[in-house]
């Protein structure tokens, strides 16, 4: 369980949220596929977790210099066997998972679909795993941000959105933005917090690159980029302020960012990734709810 990071599970689905928000918008929904769409990211997610466990405790990157909380692997409450297994077995369900999914939402008569989508989960699963494991992991020269941006920003949402409608709609592409900055802005606390450790580590992320105080600017690109994305689609899709009350989670979130621009220490930057994460999850569902009953 701990290995698991229950706490990282709602800015996972954020993106299925929203984008089964937006379908809901266009008159199509189906909860199986919705239901399935949420197992098969919580098992994607955890698979990376899983990963990232064992990837940072092998390498060293875990370890007493750490600031957030105690890893599995490191703490020496799984061993490294016990944690390889756990990743064949959730990867292994994961895959099942998004194969019933893709079943479910395209058929056998959708072979093409069922193809490019089953390619699609392949590449989700191999970037949760290379993240931090293997020889040379992206998540160690700096290419988790663009990962994070498209798995859980692009594909998430606007990937959930076609499984319900089988169409494209580009608008989506500006709440796909919104969701993916604010998830790597929570990336992006995680390597501001961590950045002493991981320069020590060999672990070359983009605020390692670019240093501390790069990073908390790069941070307010992020979270700006999402909050003008979200406004812009409301613009276009000529929503009344009024109506568009799901805009009030972006209060907690410019409260955080305001936060974080004050912070001289990364040590004191580990209580934002909650705040961050929930508050994009709050977004999505408040989202989700304008467009069930009011849009």
């Amino acid at each position: 369980m701990l290995a698991a990071r229950l706490r990282t599970l709602p800015l996972s689905i954020s993106g299925i949220l929203m984008g089964t928000a937006l379908a809901i918008g266009q008159s199509a929904f189906d909860l199986w596929i919705f239901v399935l769409a949420l197992l098969t990211t919580i098992g994607f997610q955890i698979t990376s977790n899983f990963a990232n466990d064992y990837g940072d405790g092998v390498k060293g990157t875990d370890n007493e210099d750490r600031i957030g909380p105690m890893r599995a692997l490191q703490s020496g409450m799984l061993s490294k066997s016990t944690l390889k297994k756990g990743i064949v077995a959730s990867v292994l369900l994961s895959f099942l998972l998004a194969l019933l999914l893709l079943f479910v939402a395209f058929g056998l008569e959708n072979l093409q679909l069922f193809l490019i989508f089953s390619i699609l989960g392949i590449l989700s699963l191999w970037a949760a795993i290379k993240y931090t494991m293997g020889t040379n992991p992206y998540g160690y020269q700096g290419l988790g941000d663009i990962a994070v941006f498209l798995f859980f920003g692009l594909l998430g949402v606007l990937g959930s959105f076609f499984l319900y409608t089988k169409t494209w709609n580009w608008i989506a592409v500006l709440p796909a933005i919104t969701i993916g900055s604010l998830c790597v802005g929570v990336l992006n606390l995680n390597n501001l917090r961590d950045v002493v450790s991981d320069k020590k580590h060999g672990k070359n992320t983009l605020v390692v690159k670019m240093g501390f105080s790069r990073g908390k600017t790069y941070h307010s690109v992020l979270i700006l980029l999402a909050f003008m994305s979200m406004l812009w689609y409301t613009g276009i899709e000529k929503i009344p302020l009024l109506d568009a009350w799901y805009l009030l989670a972006f209060v907690p979130i410019l409260v955080h960012l305001a936060k974080v621009m004050r912070t001289k220490e990364p040590v004191k930057l580990d209580g934002e990734l909650k705040k961050l994460a929930l508050s994009t999850f709050l977004l999505s569902l408040l989202f989700l709810i304008a467009v069930n009953y009011f849009l």
